[in-house]
C-alpha cells in the first residue's frame, strides 16, 4: 500500500476526533469538506455554527453541517474549562477570569477540547504563527512522560526507493528546536522512530548525523552526537540506531560499508535525525526541491496528545493529511 493511502486508510480505521479552529481559512473548510465527505475523521468546526455554514455554502460545500460546530463564545462547558484551566496555572497566576478571555480564542478551545478528552487531536496553522497554535499546547497539554522537548519530523517520499525505506525518510528535527542538547537530541531521536513505527507502519532504523563518521573529526559538536546516541540506546535498548554518521553514510550501502563495515545503520538508515535545527531545516528543503521529494508534515512529536501546526503556504491537500496523520497519531498504532 502507497504511503499516503496507508495514512488515510488507518485514519478511516479509527475515525478519530479532530478539531480544525480556524474555521473561516477557505482551504480549512475546504478540507474539512474532504475530510468529512470520505469519512476520514470526525470533524469538530470552532465558531458560530450559523456563520460557518453560511462560509460553507459561499465555498459550495455541502458537508460541513455534518461537522460538530462549537462556538467558543457560548460553549456550555466554558465556564467548568475555565476553572480547570485556572487551577492547571495558578502558579502562574492564571486566574478563571482571564481563562474565559482565553477561550473565546479558537486555539485555545481546541487544545482544551483534547485536554478534556472532547477531541482526539488538532490541526491549525493555515492562518496562524506556529507560536500562537503551539503555545496553548505547551501550558495544557505537555509533553509525554519522559520526553522534555517537542520536534517536528518530516516524511520526504523519494522517487529512488533505494534509499531509505522503499523511498521513504524521515527527518527530524525540521520544524521546532533550534539547538537540541544531548538529552534533547536522543529524545527526538526516540520521537521520531515511534512516529516512523505509528505513521510510517515501518521499522526504524535511525541514523544520528553529523560532519563526523564514528571519529573521523573530533569537535565539540560531534562530541553532542555522539553522547546523544549513547543516552537513547540507554533509553531504548532494543532501538536500531547508530552514530555519528555522515548523511552519505548513513543512506548509501556502499559508503556505509567502507566507513564502518560493523554497522547495522549504515547505508541502510530509513530515520535520519540532523544535530540542530539549521541543518534539518535545510536538508529537507533541498531534498524537497532539488532531488523532487514529496515533503509530508512536520508531524509534530512529543506532545502528550496529537497537536500540528500547518505551514501558512498549505494546500488544502496538505490539511488533509496532516489530519489524518494526527488521527494515526491519536491511534498509536
Amino acid at each position: 500500500m502507497e504511503f499516503k493511502e496507508r495514512i488515510i486508510s488507518n485514519a478511516k480505521k479509527h475515525f478519530k476526533r479532530i478539531v480544525l479552529p480556524e474555521s473561516f481559512e477557505e482551504r480549512t473548510i475546504k478540507a474539512a469538506e474532504e475530510l468529512i465527505k470520505n469519512e476520514i475523521a470526525d470533524i469538530i468546526l470552532i465558531g458560530n455554527r450559523e456563520d460557518v455554514l453560511k462560509f460553507a455554502a459561499k465555498n459550495n460545500l455541502s458537508n460541513i453541517e455534518k461537522a460538530n460546530i462549537i462556538d467558543s463564545t457560548s460553549f456550555d462547558m466554558k465556564e467548568e474549562y475555565a476553572e480547570k484551566m485556572a487551577e492547571m496555572r495558578k502558579s502562574k497566576g492564571l486566574t478563571k477570569e482571564d481563562a474565559m478571555k482565553l477561550l473565546d480564542n479558537p486555539l485555545y478551545l481546541a487544545t482544551m477540547l483534547i485536554k478534556f478528552g472532547e477531541a482526539d487531536g488538532e490541526v491549525a496553522g493555515a492562518m496562524n504563527a506556529t507560536g500562537d497554535v503551539l503555545r496553548p499546547a505547551f501550558q495544557f497539554v505537555k509533553t509525554q512522560p519522559g520526553i522534555s522537548v517537542v520536534s517536528g519530523a518530516f516524511f520526504m517520499l523519494l522517487n529512488d526507493v533505494n534509499f531509505g525505506e522503499n523511498g521513504i525518510l524521515v527527518f527530524a528535527d525540521c520544524a521546532v528546536h533550534p539547538n537540541p542538547n544531548e538529552k534533547e537530541l536522543a529524545e527526538i531521536a526516540l520521537c521520531s522512530a515511534k512516529t516512523a513505527r505509528v505513521i510510517g507502519g515501518f521499522e526504524p532504523r535511525v541514523a544520528m548525523l553529523s560532519f563526523s563518521t564514528k571519529g573521523s573529526a573530533k569537535h565539540e559538536m560531534c562530541d553532542k552526537v555522539i553522547n546523544a546516541t549513547k543516552i537513547a540506546k540507554e533509553m531504548e535498548p532494543g532501538l536500531k540506531i547508530d552514530g555519528e554518521l555522515q548523511a552519505d553514510a548513513a543512506i548509501i550501502e556502499s559508503i556505509g560499508k567502507k566507513k564502518c563495515p560493523d554497522s547495522k545503520i549504515a547505508g541502510r538508515a530509513n530515520v535520519l535525525i540532523f544535530p540542530d535545527l539549521q541543518s534539518g531545516n535545510i536538508s529537507y528543503k533541498l531534498v524537497q526541491r532539488l532531488a523532487g521529494a514529496e515533503a509530508i508534515g512536520p508531524v509534530l512529536q512529543g506532545m502528550a496528545a496529537p497537536i500540528n501546526d500547518l505551514s501558512r503556504g498549505c494546500s488544502v491537500e496538505d490539511i488533509v493529511y496532516l489530519a489524518a496523520i494526527t488521527a494515526g497519531q491519536a491511534t498509536g498504532n
